[in-house]
């Protein structure tokens, strides 16, 4: 039953088929990088690949854990930084701060080598999405998308506030270019406030609860806590429900499947043994893509004894 200071909530979806929770289970820590704590959804052993995303961490550092220099070839990473900053630098010289709100999307293409460090006192948290790229995508050149946080956009609607990285919600669209068809919202909804957002129903969706929590898929659905991954079934859509008396606050993300074999060794993602093979003997190399890493070092992580 509703608790009574709720409004009525509008029993009609516009939703041909709304989608259901298909599958949940909560993120638990896990060390990752150099001394840093990752809560990891995708790309754990209960979830290896959700076509098309490899991995989502909810992490949090503080100097001097962090993620010193390391590889990625064959996807893209998506930082949003959720509390303080981190610095970004890689072998190609671009290096910037990625603060509280704000947004990369960094296209590793054929090879990138960099580094994500702490920028700033107490403990830095944010998440990062790693998508996977077509085969015909994997060798193109490394590319950067940046946004600051106030140049995100966003919405406000009946109690539902959502900052749209990628794709289209509540009427406003998103200039980032998703290579994989992409969609990446950050809803926060009032005490009361009731969600509806379609999706494409050929795409793969889930929702990550970052705070608060929330009723998904179906109204009589068990609350779900901040931290919980939820896979959504077949659908043209999402409701959501916020029947608590705090804020709730979730991510919801949906990409086309690439429908493509996945062979992955750690910070290499390709289509065949035969390409991973490949890609380590380039980076043990120095060769095709990598060629700059042999001289380089990231300041920040000599800076923090890495």
């Amino acid at each position: 039953m509703l608790q009574a200071h709720l409004p009525i909530y509008n029993a009609f979806s516009t939703l041909k088929e709304p989608r259901l929770v298909a599958r949940k289970f909560l993120a638990r820590p896990q060390h990752e990088g150099a001394g840093a704590v990752v809560r990891r959804s995708i790309g754990r052993f209960e979830l290896k690949y959700f076509d098309p995303f490899l991995v989502l961490d909810e992490f949090s550092v503080t100097a001097p854990a962090g993620f010193p220099d390391h590889p990625h070839r064959g996807f893209e990473t998506v930082t949003y930084m959720l509390q303080g900053a981190v610095t970004h630098e890689d072998f190609e010289g671009h290096k910037g701060t990625i603060e509280a709100g704000d947004l990369q999307w960094m296209t590793a293409g054929r090879g990138i080598v960099h580094s994500e460090m702490p920028a700033a006192q107490g403990t830095q948290k944010g998440l990062q999405l790693w998508i996977n790229l077509a085969s015909k995508d994997k060798m193109i050149e490394p590319r950067y998308q940046e946004m600051l946080s106030k140049d995100i956009v966003e919405a406000v609607e009946d109690g539902i506030k959502v900052r749209v990285i990628a794709g289209e919600a509540l009427g406003i669209k998103s200039p980032i270019y998703t290579r994989t068809p992409t969609m990446y919202l950050d809803f926060t909804l009032k005490p009361g406030a009731y969600l509806q957002q379609p999706i494409p129903k050929t795409w793969n969706a889930f929702a990550y609860v970052l705070e608060g929590e929330g009723v998904f898929g179906n109204l009589r659905s068990q609350p779900v806590a901040s931290h919980h991954i939820l896979l959504l079934g077949p659908g043209d859509g999402l409701e959501a429900w916020n029947k608590s008396s705090k804020v709730l606050r979730f991510i919801l993300v949906g990409g086309e499947p690439l429908g493509e074999p996945v062979k992955q060794f750690g910070p290499f993602v390709m289509n065949t043994q035969e390409e991973i093979d490949q890609t380590i003997d380039d980076f043990e190399n120095f060769a095709n893509g990598f060629e700059k890493a042999r001289q380089w070092r990231s300041e920040a992580a000599v800076g923090f004894g890495f």
